[in-house]
């Protein structure tokens, strides 16, 4: 059997050379199992820790031999696994039997007519006990076309004695981001966020605007003539948190070229106060104190709540991330592919891969598990986070979207209300027309 490595994102000048090879490989793929042995299943997946590909294994063998998965991993940037997947399929690549996609690529990809959708029996199975905000990115006009597998939110994270000192309630439905950003301030200490420029920065800023009641686009089933909408009252109250921040005594280093990593490293450090993060950073951080990297006494003073609100009297709309599962509309092994994405999302195995690779699950049930909640002793607030989780835009293009949000909202030290937000939905407007080039 041959099995080829995942094709690197190709040059523009490479273009048809990148197609070529996609058609071979799916050629040689698609041969694979033809020998009288059970069908290959190939399954691309987004990196984690191997536990997609420990999971494969499982499901397999519980297929009774009916099935082998083979496991090919995509690039780490989701952008680059966005553009290695549409390169494939747009040349009808039958070797793409099971996808993990990123929630804001769905639209695009069914859009796009690169998935197979479910039937409504196979539908219930799958979003049977999922959480709401991981459900909400499955359908693409209102039809199923991903099982939602692993969900993510951000969570508060907070430094027990700091806001001890201050004397605030980070759960208080009056702590906001203004409050948080003046008690780091008077405290001297530093807020952790994302705010490079990267998918990661679009995060924050969607979360913002959807948490102060607003969206950064309209009437997306309208496609390219779809409305930007963060020139808007919500755009403003984003604008003015992101460049008040950047412009504090509580602006972290180098906030402008700051991830996931680097707001943690500078919340675990003393100057610490807040940080806006995943729930990946609490294993991190006893993994730092196991390594020698940070003492217990951090971990120990690491508290949790909620995203904080925009304002008092609104409760925030938390971030929203994780991976669905999708089938190819060129796989030749339909069933076997549906049995594979059943076995993955099923809610053992949701149980299992949140142990097993620290990603949260997208049915509620699992944050019950005795050993999840062991793990995670911030399990319900994840659980009601995700639940409540606000989607980035459900549109065919939002990688021209997120990508304008990026460019017009970089670095954060620039951001004004209302001048960014206007200058940003004028941009995207006119990428969304084709009259400017990202």
């Amino acid at each position: 059997m041959i099995r080829l490595a995942a094709v690197a994102p190709a040059r523009p000048g490479r273009r048809v050379l990148a197609a070529t090879i996609a058609v071979l490989t799916a050629v040689s793929l698609g041969a694979c199992g033809d020998d009288g042995g059970p069908p290959v299943i190939t399954w691309y997946v987004n990196p984690d820790n191997g536990g997609q590909s420990r999971l494969a294994e499982k499901c397999a063998a519980e297929a009774g031999g009916a099935y082998r998965v083979d496991v090919q991993t995509l690039p780490n940037d989701a952008s680059q696994q966005r553009e290695q997947l549409v390169r494939r399929l747009a040349a009808q690549d039958s070797s793409i039997d099971v996808m993990s996609l990123d929630p804001p690529f769905v639209a695009e990809f069914a859009n796009a007519g690169f998935l197979r959708p479910f039937d409504q029996a196979d539908a219930t199975a799958l979003t049977d006990g999922v959480l709401r905000g991981p459900l909400q990115t499955a359908y693409w006009k209102d039809q199923l076309v991903a099982a939602p597998f692993w969900a993510n939110t951000q969570l508060l994270w907070y430094r027990k004695s700091v806001v001890r000192a201050a004397g605030v309630d980070p759960a208080a439905t009056d702590f906001t981001w203004e409050r948080m950003i003046r008690t780091a301030e008077d405290q001297g200490k530093v807020i952790g966020v994302q705010a490079n420029r990267y998918e990661g920065y679009m995060v924050w800023i969607n979360a913002l605007v959807a948490s102060a009641g607003g969206e950064i686009l309209g009437d997306v089933e309208a496609g390219k003539n779809a409305k930007p909408m963060i020139a808007s009252p919500a755009g403003d109250r984003a604008a003015q948190i992101i460049g008040g921040l950047a412009r504090s005594a509580a602006v972290p280093p180098a906030m402008s070229t700051m991830g996931e990593e680097e707001a943690r490293s500078v919340f675990q450090s003393a100057s610490g106060a807040f940080m806006v993060n995943w729930p990946y950073v609490y294993n991190a951080a006893k993994e730092s104190v196991a390594g020698g990297g940070i003492t217990q006494d951090v971990l120990d003073d690491i508290g949790w709540a909620r995203f904080p609100r925009v304002d008092a009297g609104r409760p925030s709309a938390p971030p929203l991330g994780g991976i669905n599962l999708t089938v190819g509309a060129f796989t030749k092994h339909p069933e076997q592919a549906l049995d594979l994405i059943r076995c993955a999302t099923s809610l053992a195995n949701n149980v299992a891969y949140m142990l097993d690779a620290g990603n949260p699950a997208a049915r509620g049930a699992a944050y019950d598990d005795p050993g999840v909640r062991a793990a995670y002793p911030m399990a319900d607030d994840i659980r009601q986070s995700i639940n409540d989780a606000g989607p980035r835009p459900i549109t065919p293009y939002y990688n021209d979207v997120s990508t304008s949000v990026q460019i017009t909202w970089h670095p954060a030290t620039d951001v004004t209300a209302p001048a960014t937000p206007r200058e940003s939905a004028e941009f995207m407007s006119d990428v969304l027309r084709g009259e400017r080039l990202l």
